[in-house]
Protein backbone atom coordinates (compact mmCIF):
# COMPACT_ATOMS: atom_id res chain seq x y z
CA UNK A 1 0.00 0.00 0.00
CA UNK A 2 1.44 3.64 -1.11
CA UNK A 3 3.00 5.62 1.91
CA UNK A 4 3.67 8.57 0.10
CA UNK A 5 1.25 10.49 -2.17
CA UNK A 6 1.66 13.99 -4.47
CA UNK A 7 0.05 15.94 -1.58
CA UNK A 8 3.35 15.19 0.02
CA UNK A 9 5.79 16.06 -2.43
CA UNK A 10 7.67 18.89 -1.75
CA UNK A 11 9.16 21.41 -4.35
CA UNK A 12 13.06 20.68 -4.46
CA UNK A 13 13.38 17.62 -2.01
CA UNK A 14 14.14 14.33 -4.03
CA UNK A 15 11.34 11.97 -3.43
CA UNK A 16 10.77 7.73 -4.71
CA UNK A 17 6.55 7.69 -5.06
CA UNK A 18 4.60 5.21 -7.16
CA UNK A 19 2.33 7.26 -9.49
CA UNK A 20 -0.12 6.66 -12.70
CA UNK A 21 0.25 8.12 -15.73
CA UNK A 22 -3.02 9.87 -15.93
CA UNK A 23 -2.37 11.71 -19.56
CA UNK A 24 0.21 12.19 -21.76
CA UNK A 25 0.63 15.19 -23.22
CA UNK A 26 3.05 15.64 -25.99
CA UNK A 27 6.93 14.48 -26.81
CA UNK A 28 9.60 16.42 -26.46
CA UNK A 29 12.76 14.86 -27.73
CA UNK A 30 13.85 11.84 -25.49
CA UNK A 31 11.34 12.94 -22.92
CA UNK A 32 7.27 12.64 -22.57
CA UNK A 33 5.86 15.10 -20.68
CA UNK A 34 2.46 13.89 -18.60
CA UNK A 35 0.33 14.27 -15.85
CA UNK A 36 1.02 11.17 -13.44
CA UNK A 37 -0.27 11.30 -9.89
CA UNK A 38 -2.59 9.45 -7.50
CA UNK A 39 -5.94 9.96 -5.25
CA UNK A 40 -4.89 12.96 -4.16
CA UNK A 41 -3.99 14.68 -7.13
CA UNK A 42 -2.09 15.37 -10.68
CA UNK A 43 0.92 16.63 -11.25
CA UNK A 44 2.95 17.63 -14.60
CA UNK A 45 5.63 15.61 -15.08
CA UNK A 46 8.87 15.02 -17.91
CA UNK A 47 9.53 11.62 -18.42
CA UNK A 48 12.63 9.84 -20.61
CA UNK A 49 10.52 7.15 -22.53
CA UNK A 50 12.72 7.39 -26.14
CA UNK A 51 10.54 4.37 -27.05
CA UNK A 52 7.49 5.80 -26.08
CA UNK A 53 6.44 2.51 -24.00
CA UNK A 54 4.56 4.26 -21.08
CA UNK A 55 0.91 4.05 -21.42
CA UNK A 56 -1.68 5.49 -19.87
CA UNK A 57 -3.11 3.77 -16.77
CA UNK A 58 0.77 2.75 -16.08
CA UNK A 59 1.62 2.63 -12.66
CA UNK A 60 5.29 3.52 -12.49
CA UNK A 61 7.86 3.97 -9.38
CA UNK A 62 10.06 7.11 -9.88
CA UNK A 63 12.68 9.23 -8.47
CA UNK A 64 12.60 12.89 -9.15
CA UNK A 65 12.27 16.32 -8.03
CA UNK A 66 9.44 19.36 -8.31
CA UNK A 67 11.31 22.21 -9.16
CA UNK A 68 10.08 25.48 -8.84
CA UNK A 69 7.60 26.00 -11.88
CA UNK A 70 5.43 22.81 -10.41
CA UNK A 71 7.15 20.64 -13.22
CA UNK A 72 8.20 16.96 -11.77
CA UNK A 73 11.65 15.91 -13.06
CA UNK A 74 12.05 12.76 -12.84
CA UNK A 75 15.37 10.71 -13.41
CA UNK A 76 14.58 7.11 -13.43
CA UNK A 77 11.41 4.51 -13.42
CA UNK A 78 10.07 1.52 -12.83
CA UNK A 79 6.75 0.21 -14.27
CA UNK A 80 4.70 -1.12 -10.79
CA UNK A 81 2.66 -4.88 -11.47
CA UNK A 82 0.79 -5.55 -8.22
CA UNK A 83 -0.99 -2.19 -7.36
CA UNK A 84 -3.86 -0.76 -4.98
CA UNK A 85 -5.83 0.61 -7.66
CA UNK A 86 -7.78 2.94 -4.65
CA UNK A 87 -4.32 4.39 -3.68
CA UNK A 88 -4.50 5.91 -7.71
CA UNK A 89 -8.25 7.20 -8.23
CA UNK A 90 -10.19 9.26 -5.96
CA UNK A 91 -12.55 7.11 -3.90
CA UNK A 92 -15.75 6.82 -1.82
CA UNK A 93 -14.83 8.14 2.00
CA UNK A 94 -16.71 5.69 3.93
CA UNK A 95 -16.41 1.64 3.54
CA UNK A 96 -17.90 0.38 0.76
CA UNK A 97 -18.96 -2.71 2.44
CA UNK A 98 -20.93 -0.38 4.87
CA UNK A 99 -22.91 1.14 1.83
CA UNK A 100 -23.62 -2.56 -0.01
CA UNK A 101 -24.80 -3.77 3.65
CA UNK A 102 -27.07 -0.56 4.09
CA UNK A 103 -28.14 -1.56 0.44
CA UNK A 104 -28.95 -4.74 0.91
CA UNK A 105 -30.90 -4.05 4.86
CA UNK A 106 -33.54 -2.22 2.31
CA UNK A 107 -33.80 -4.67 -0.07
CA UNK A 108 -34.42 -7.39 2.66
CA UNK A 109 -37.41 -5.51 3.85
CA UNK A 110 -38.95 -4.39 0.78
CA UNK A 111 -38.68 -6.68 -1.87
CA UNK A 112 -41.10 -8.86 -0.71
CA UNK A 113 -42.90 -10.56 -3.86
CA UNK A 114 -41.20 -12.99 -6.11
CA UNK A 115 -41.36 -10.76 -8.90
CA UNK A 116 -39.34 -7.92 -6.89
CA UNK A 117 -36.97 -10.84 -4.79
CA UNK A 118 -36.14 -12.48 -7.91
CA UNK A 119 -34.75 -9.36 -10.19
CA UNK A 120 -32.74 -8.01 -7.47
CA UNK A 121 -30.80 -11.66 -6.85
CA UNK A 122 -30.38 -11.88 -10.47
CA UNK A 123 -28.01 -8.70 -10.16
CA UNK A 124 -27.05 -8.34 -6.85
CA UNK A 125 -25.95 -12.26 -6.21
CA UNK A 126 -23.89 -12.04 -8.61
CA UNK A 127 -19.99 -12.66 -7.48
CA UNK A 128 -19.13 -10.46 -11.23
CA UNK A 129 -21.74 -7.45 -11.02
CA UNK A 130 -21.48 -6.47 -7.49
CA UNK A 131 -17.71 -6.46 -7.92
CA UNK A 132 -18.24 -4.19 -11.22
CA UNK A 133 -20.90 -2.51 -8.88
CA UNK A 134 -19.18 -1.78 -6.26
CA UNK A 135 -15.83 -0.52 -7.62
CA UNK A 136 -17.89 1.92 -10.34
CA UNK A 137 -18.05 5.37 -10.51
CA UNK A 138 -21.67 7.60 -11.18
CA UNK A 139 -20.49 9.37 -13.91
CA UNK A 140 -16.86 11.43 -15.44
CA UNK A 141 -17.95 14.93 -13.72
CA UNK A 142 -21.18 14.78 -13.73
CA UNK A 143 -21.68 13.37 -10.16
CA UNK A 144 -20.24 10.95 -8.02
CA UNK A 145 -16.91 10.61 -9.76
CA UNK A 146 -14.70 8.37 -7.85
CA UNK A 147 -14.80 4.91 -6.95
CA UNK A 148 -17.87 3.23 -5.57
CA UNK A 149 -19.75 6.54 -6.57
CA UNK A 150 -22.17 4.46 -8.33
CA UNK A 151 -22.98 2.28 -5.58
CA UNK A 152 -23.48 5.26 -3.17
CA UNK A 153 -25.38 7.37 -5.59
CA UNK A 154 -27.18 4.03 -5.84
CA UNK A 155 -27.61 3.94 -2.52
CA UNK A 156 -28.75 7.18 -1.80
CA UNK A 157 -31.11 7.19 -5.05
CA UNK A 158 -33.20 4.22 -3.44
CA UNK A 159 -32.98 5.72 0.32
CA UNK A 160 -34.42 8.63 -1.27
CA UNK A 161 -37.10 6.75 -3.04
CA UNK A 162 -38.72 4.36 -0.51
CA UNK A 163 -38.84 7.38 1.44
CA UNK A 164 -40.93 9.30 -1.24
CA UNK A 165 -42.81 5.95 -1.67
CA UNK A 166 -44.14 6.18 1.42
CA UNK A 167 -44.85 9.34 1.78
CA UNK A 168 -46.74 9.91 -0.89
CA UNK A 169 -48.69 6.16 -0.55
CA UNK A 170 -47.31 5.00 -3.91
CA UNK A 171 -49.37 2.35 -5.31
CA UNK A 172 -46.19 0.21 -6.13
CA UNK A 173 -44.30 0.96 -3.57
CA UNK A 174 -41.92 -2.03 -4.51
CA UNK A 175 -41.42 -1.52 -7.88
CA UNK A 176 -40.35 2.55 -6.93
CA UNK A 177 -37.89 1.27 -4.91
CA UNK A 178 -36.16 -1.26 -6.54
CA UNK A 179 -36.30 0.15 -9.92
CA UNK A 180 -34.32 2.81 -8.13
CA UNK A 181 -32.01 0.08 -7.20
CA UNK A 182 -31.33 -0.77 -10.72
CA UNK A 183 -31.67 2.52 -12.45
CA UNK A 184 -27.81 2.99 -13.06
CA UNK A 185 -26.85 -0.61 -13.76
CA UNK A 186 -25.75 -0.16 -17.07
CA UNK A 187 -22.97 2.35 -15.75
CA UNK A 188 -21.03 -1.22 -14.79
CA UNK A 189 -20.41 -0.90 -18.59
CA UNK A 190 -20.71 2.06 -19.79
CA UNK A 191 -17.53 3.71 -17.71
CA UNK A 192 -13.50 1.92 -17.41
CA UNK A 193 -12.38 2.24 -13.65
CA UNK A 194 -9.15 0.62 -13.63
CA UNK A 195 -7.41 3.01 -15.06
CA UNK A 196 -7.75 6.89 -15.56
CA UNK A 197 -11.81 6.88 -15.44
CA UNK A 198 -12.99 6.52 -19.15
CA UNK A 199 -16.45 5.79 -21.28
CA UNK A 200 -15.74 2.44 -22.52
CA UNK A 201 -16.83 1.87 -26.45
CA UNK A 202 -19.90 0.35 -25.95
CA UNK A 203 -20.86 3.03 -23.21
CA UNK A 204 -20.15 6.44 -26.55
CA UNK A 205 -22.36 4.02 -28.20
CA UNK A 206 -25.33 3.15 -26.19
CA UNK A 207 -25.27 4.89 -22.88
CA UNK A 208 -26.22 3.67 -19.64
CA UNK A 209 -29.83 3.57 -20.31
CA UNK A 210 -29.95 1.45 -22.95
CA UNK A 211 -27.44 -0.84 -21.72
CA UNK A 212 -29.37 -0.62 -18.28
CA UNK A 213 -32.49 -1.75 -20.11
CA UNK A 214 -30.49 -4.47 -22.19
CA UNK A 215 -29.13 -6.02 -18.67
CA UNK A 216 -33.20 -5.83 -17.28
CA UNK A 217 -34.23 -7.49 -20.67
CA UNK A 218 -31.63 -10.84 -19.91
CA UNK A 219 -32.62 -10.82 -16.79
CA UNK A 220 -36.08 -10.81 -17.60
CA UNK A 221 -35.71 -13.90 -20.04
CA UNK A 222 -33.92 -15.75 -17.32
CA UNK A 223 -37.03 -15.41 -15.40
CA UNK A 224 -39.31 -16.49 -17.79
CA UNK A 225 -43.06 -16.63 -16.27
CA UNK A 226 -42.35 -15.07 -13.10
CA UNK A 227 -42.63 -11.44 -14.42
CA UNK A 228 -46.05 -10.36 -15.39
CA UNK A 229 -46.14 -8.08 -18.34
CA UNK A 230 -47.48 -5.33 -16.47
CA UNK A 231 -43.93 -5.54 -13.74
CA UNK A 232 -41.83 -5.85 -16.91
CA UNK A 233 -43.22 -2.60 -18.20
CA UNK A 234 -43.11 -0.48 -15.16
CA UNK A 235 -39.53 -1.49 -14.45
CA UNK A 236 -38.06 -0.86 -17.57
CA UNK A 237 -39.95 2.61 -17.78
CA UNK A 238 -38.21 3.96 -14.60
CA UNK A 239 -35.11 3.06 -16.54
CA UNK A 240 -36.03 5.20 -19.52
CA UNK A 241 -37.35 7.65 -17.73
CA UNK A 242 -35.05 8.18 -14.97
CA UNK A 243 -33.42 11.46 -16.50
CA UNK A 244 -36.59 13.13 -16.48
CA UNK A 245 -36.55 14.98 -19.54
CA UNK A 246 -35.66 15.04 -23.15
CA UNK A 247 -33.18 17.47 -23.25
CA UNK A 248 -31.47 15.65 -20.02
CA UNK A 249 -31.16 12.35 -22.18
CA UNK A 250 -33.89 11.19 -20.94
CA UNK A 251 -35.49 8.76 -24.38
CA UNK A 252 -39.22 9.18 -22.31
CA UNK A 253 -40.54 11.68 -19.91
CA UNK A 254 -41.82 9.82 -16.69
CA UNK A 255 -45.40 9.16 -17.21
CA UNK A 256 -46.23 6.68 -14.08
CA UNK A 257 -45.84 7.23 -10.62
CA UNK A 258 -43.05 5.19 -9.81
CA UNK A 259 -40.88 7.31 -12.56
CA UNK A 260 -41.48 10.65 -11.62
CA UNK A 261 -40.24 8.75 -7.78
CA UNK A 262 -37.07 7.49 -9.51
CA UNK A 263 -36.35 10.39 -11.17
CA UNK A 264 -36.44 12.71 -8.66
CA UNK A 265 -34.86 10.72 -6.29
CA UNK A 266 -31.78 10.24 -8.53
CA UNK A 267 -31.47 14.29 -8.95
CA UNK A 268 -32.11 15.46 -5.88
CA UNK A 269 -28.94 12.92 -4.91
CA UNK A 270 -27.21 13.92 -8.68
CA UNK A 271 -27.66 17.79 -7.19
CA UNK A 272 -26.63 17.63 -3.69
CA UNK A 273 -23.23 15.62 -4.73
CA UNK A 274 -22.65 18.57 -6.92
CA UNK A 275 -23.09 20.82 -3.77
CA UNK A 276 -21.03 18.46 -1.37
CA UNK A 277 -17.95 18.77 -3.98
CA UNK A 278 -18.52 22.74 -3.82
CA UNK A 279 -18.86 23.02 -0.59
CA UNK A 280 -15.42 20.69 0.77
CA UNK A 281 -13.32 23.50 -1.72
CA UNK A 282 -14.98 26.27 -0.32
CA UNK A 283 -14.18 28.27 3.63
CA UNK A 284 -17.28 28.66 5.91
CA UNK A 285 -18.86 31.74 5.76
CA UNK A 286 -17.70 32.88 2.09
CA UNK A 287 -19.05 32.47 -1.59
CA UNK A 288 -17.74 30.05 -3.58
CA UNK A 289 -16.76 30.84 -7.73
CA UNK A 290 -19.70 30.21 -9.94
CA UNK A 291 -20.27 26.36 -10.36
CA UNK A 292 -21.02 25.71 -13.87
CA UNK A 293 -22.57 22.50 -12.63
CA UNK A 294 -25.31 23.52 -10.23
CA UNK A 295 -25.63 26.45 -11.64
CA UNK A 296 -24.75 29.20 -9.03
CA UNK A 297 -22.00 30.36 -6.53
CA UNK A 298 -23.05 28.68 -3.26
CA UNK A 299 -22.67 30.44 0.04
CA UNK A 300 -21.10 28.16 2.29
Amino acid sequence: MKEIFVKDIKINKVVEISLMMKKKLYQDGDNTIAYIGDKTGDIKATIEDKENLLLVGDVIMVKGTLDNSNLFLISNYKKQRKIQIQDYLPSVNKPIEDIINELEEISRTEFLSIETKTLNEYFFSNAEFLEKFSMGIGGLIQHHAYLGGLAEHTLNVTYLARALAYRYDCRNKDIAILAAKLHDIGKVYEYSVMGPFSVTMRGEMEGHIVIGVSMIEEAFKAGGAIYSEEFKNRIKGCLVQHHGKLEFGSPKSPNTEEAFIVHYADYVDAVMNKIGKVKDTTEVGTWSEYDRKIGTRLFV
